[in-house]
């Protein structure tokens, strides 16, 4: 498993802009995420159903507050 890394909001933009990474929001439910949410981001409930699309080497973004 690859180390986690922390990165500022402005590089997780660039790299969901770019297609590069998926952003996912990492509360089980979904009345916080309507809350929390940011742009170009999704709910943990529908992360299963987008994962075997994204690439192999494509990075994953959890965020929370």
């Amino acid at each position: 498993m690859a180390d986690i890394t922390r990165i500022s909001v402005e590089e997780a933009y660039r790299k969901v802009k770019a297609g590069k990474a998926l952003l996912v929001c990492a509360y089980n439910d979904d009345e916080q995420y309507s809350k929390m949410r940011l742009e170009g981001s999704m709910p943990l409930s529908e992360f299963d159903a987008h994962i075997a699309s994204h690439p192999k080497e494509g990075e994953i973004i959890f965020y929370c507050a």
